[in-house]
């Protein structure tokens, strides 16, 4: 019962850092993103005279290209806390609260 408690709560500072880690993807997806919008789409259209047709497939591609960046840097960063807090925790449990998908997964000797 006790190693079931141990690997099903968290405490308030584990549920805060989840929370800034949230946070602090999705501020620097946004950056990201933003960043693509102004360099693909922005910088041409002011430095150049455009034709309609022009600007408006920069903003098709430029709007495909941040969001794809917007969700690739979500997930990488979301996937990099979740593989630092399972490490973390398999060191305090002294690597008992491993998973059958930590089992024999790739990498493990």
């Amino acid at each position: 019962m006790d190693e079931a408690v141990g690997q099903g709560r968290r405490s308030q500072a584990e549920r805060d850092a989840v929370t800034v880690e949230i946070g602090y993807a999705l501020a620097s997806a946004t950056a990201v993103a933003l960043a693509i919008i102004g360099v693909v789409v922005a910088g041409p259209a002011i430095a150049f005279s455009l034709s309609e047709s022009t600007e408006r497939a920069l903003l098709g591609v430029g709007g495909s290209l941040a969001a794809t960046a917007f969700v690739a840097r979500l997930v990488t960063v979301l996937w990099r806390f979740t593989t630092r807090e399972r490490e973390r925790r398999a060191a305090l449990d002294g690597g008992a609260g491993t998973t059958a998908d930590d089992e024999g997964g790739a990498g493990r000797s």
